[in-house]
């Protein structure tokens, strides 16, 4: 997810911030709920630097290191930490940097809930864990890629979802967030020229118009974004933009398909919509 600041007016100063991600593990939960604390904070720019396998007292003392010879003109670095282990915990608490325990707190109040203590193993966040979740995660990547921009149309009886969309409106990021996160199973399928101006859906989805779902985004954006792949051609041109998103919205208002404006949205955001619009569970 893009986490940019806003423009500020002339003149004024925008505090700057180095801000930490410590973890014991790859630092994914780290980095996702410490960036979700710091977009409450547009006012402030945040140099990021993500440290993951932090798992001996060592490792922890060159992360010290690193922190405090960080530029201190912007201020007292923030450290956003997973750790579990107490003795490394204490070590990068010598950094003289804000410390953020992103666990701690909760690890103890589960603890006292659930009368047992939490397990020190490093990583199990995001180790394979359930095994079954894991292989479903890894069958529907799979899928995806086979099933990419119409590139496949077999077995789509058993897709959890169809997004349909002309070209380069974010089907296939969309597509691989869900198969990877949720395990779900994804196809996509480019809307062209050839499927227009029918009024029902391509032949090739018609018959699973009820796990079809649209994307749609502003002429302006995808004429940007096709202009990056394709500059000065008729693909990328406003007009054909216009005429593309126009004849899209029309198709899934007359089929009764659900769509959603990805010109503003990030995958995280259009994959919620999606599930939540679909009724699907991971």
């Amino acid at each position: 997810m893009s986490l940019t600041n806003p423009v500020q007016p002339i003149g004024v100063a925008i505090e700057t911030r180095d801000a930490y991600f410590v973890s014991d593990s790859t630092g994914i939960t780290a980095e996702t709920l410490g960036n979700a604390l710091l977009a409450n904070f547009p006012g402030v720019r945040f140099r990021r630097h993500t440290v993951p396998f932090v798992d001996t007292v060592e490792g922890a003392q060159n992360v010290v290191g690193s922190i405090r010879s960080s530029d201190s003109a912007g201020g007292v670095p923030i450290v956003f930490t997973t750790v579990k282990s107490a003795k490394i915990l204490t070590e990068l608490g010598e950094s003289g940097a804000v410390m953020i325990d992103l666990l701690g707190g909760h690890l103890r109040e589960l603890e006292t809930s659930l009368g047992s203590a939490a397990s020190e193993q490093l990583g199990q966040y995001h180790g394979v864990g359930d095994i079954e979740r894991y292989f479903a995660r890894m069958r529907a990547v799979e899928y995806a890629i086979e099933h990419d921009d119409g590139q496949s149309m077999r077995a789509l009886d058993i897709a959890d979802v169809i997004i349909i969309a002309p070209s380069r409106c974010g089907k296939t990021p969309t597509t691989m967030y869900l198969a990877l996160q949720y395990g779900l199973l994804v196809a996509n399928y480019p809307l062209t020229d050839d499927d227009f101006p029918a009024d029902a859906l391509p032949r090739t989805v018609a018959k699973f118009a009820a796990k079809c779902f649209g994307l749609t985004t502003t002429p302006l954006r995808l004429s940007q974004v096709r202009h990056e792949r394709r500059p000065d051609s008729t693909y990328s041109s406003l007009a054909q933009c216009t005429l593309e998103i126009r004849r899209a919205e029309d198709l899934y208002r007359r089929n009764r398909v659900p769509f959603l404006n990805s010109s503003t949205k990030s995958v995280e955001e259009m994959s919620a919509v999606i599930m939540q619009s679909m009724r699907l569970r991971s």
